[in-house]
């Protein structure tokens, strides 16, 4: 029988999808003036991290469980965290450092000395610069800041294109996706021109389900319903990741914030609802104006990556197979969890399953679901006891590949 064409993820986004947390750092000048969206207005001598430790954020990445690490390298208000060529805006009109420091250099080698995928986000919307106003100057300004990120900071594991203040304005995407081709082609590409990732919809962390890793645009930003035009280059493959602040709505350090920082009980639910979905969960710990993530905020990073540690770092019995893969266990035990996944490098092709769990020679479905994808987590609303589980795909496309199902004991 003839495989059915089914779009599939590159090499580079099998990796990428195997991260599954990234955490996002929001830092500049914002830090310090109080704001979340700075209007480029702001002096660059108040930039002045005087304990800044790059160490610090990608240690804590790394020790919280998460794969690479993103950074603000320029936000909408337009000041550079590097000594850019293209405008005074920047660091080197700063105070820290006196004048001659460079945050992306110092969190880029931070990220290679512990392990972690680094990651550059670079604002199209710039709210200072006055060239913006010339579609055709600005396109030079963007590309030039561009091409400096891209080749002066080793590998990148992401180039982020953030759409806020981009409604309607038309960049020169073609000429920007060949900058990221030519010197990053194994990065990332997030939401436009040609992504190969894109935006889930919100700031809240969550994926909708089913979440396809298969379309044709996205939205632009939060504050239109306007979808993205993609280049007709953008592969079929396009799959979701989930930006959220640990704190509330800020993404930006503020200073005495009484915003609270999430629980670990909603941020493990934002876990199983994003990553649990098939998707990347993109987790935001901003740098307070030290220069430092703060205390409450590494605290709560280490907790969740203790917590999803404990939840699915060892499942009681692992599995993979077809079209019905089951699980035999030496005695009875309460499953509390089941995750599943796809070989997706063959393509996304279950389209339907449940799980049953046998007791007393009876079969009861304990779960179901569409989508499996990269991974598909189910928390059992009830322990099953069981000694015996199986999975049935219902219906795929072709022949579905489990790359794993794997059952958990271990309690909310």
């Amino acid at each position: 029988m003839d495989e059915p064409y089914l779009a599939k993820p590159t090499q580079q986004q099998l990796a990428w999808q195997d991260y599954e947390l990234g955490m996002f750092c929001h830092f500049g000048l914002n830090t310090f003036c109080n704001h979340e969206w700075g209007e480029g207005k702001d002096s660059p001598e108040a930039f002045n991290p005087t304990e800044l430790d790059a160490r610090q954020w990608a240690k804590t990445a790394k020790q919280a469980g998460f794969r690479y690490v993103m950074l603000t390298a320029k936000h909408h208000d337009g000041f550079c965290l590097w000594p850019t060529r293209t405008t005074a805006y920047s660091v080197q009109s700063s105070p820290w450092r006196n004048g001659e420091g460079d945050v992306v250099r110092e969190c880029s080698e931070a990220c290679r000395e512990e392990g972690l995928g680094f990651g550059i986000y670079l604002s199209p919307w710039d709210r200072h610069d006055p060239r913006y106003l010339d579609e055709a100057a600005y396109d030079e300004v963007y590309c030039e800041q561009l091409t400096e990120l891209l080749t002066g900071y080793g590998p990148l594991v992401e180039v982020w294109f953030d759409g806020a203040g981009s409604e309607g304005r038309q960049y020169d995407w073609p000429r920007i996706m060949s900058l990221v081709n030519k010197y990053q082609p194994n990065a990332m590409v997030f939401n436009m021109g040609a992504p190969t990732v894109r935006w889930v919809g919100n700031e809240e962390g969550f994926a909708p389900y089913p979440c396809w890793n298969t379309a044709d645009a996205a939205r632009v930003s939060m504050y239109t319903n306007d979808m993205t035009t993609w280049l007709p280059e953008t592969p079929d493959w396009v799959p979701a990741e989930c930006p959220v602040p640990i704190r509330g709505n800020h993404w930006f350090w503020h200073p005495n914030d009484e915003t609270p920082l999430r629980s670990l009980e909603e941020l493990i639910d934002i876990y199983e609802r994003s990553v649990g979905h098939g998707a990347m969960l993109l987790l935001n710990a901003a740098p307070d104006d030290r220069g430092l993530i703060p205390d409450a905020e590494v605290k709560r990073l280490l907790e969740l990556g203790n917590e999803i540690k404990r939840r699915y770092g060892t499942p009681l019995a692992v599995s993979s197979g077809s079209h019905s893969v089951s699980i035999r266990l030496e005695q009875e035990a309460d499953i509390h969890r089941i995750v599943l996944m796809e070989q997706i490098e063959r393509g996304e092709r279950v389209k339907s399953y449940i799980v049953e769990a046998e007791s007393g020679g009876e079969w009861t479905v304990i779960a179901r679901g569409s989508a499996i994808g990269h991974k598909k987590i189910d928390p059992l609303p009830q322990p099953a006891l069981t000694s015996h589980i199986r999975l049935t795909i219902l219906e795929s496309v072709g022949i579905p590949h489990i790359r794993s199902f794997s059952i958990y004991n271990t309690k909310d």
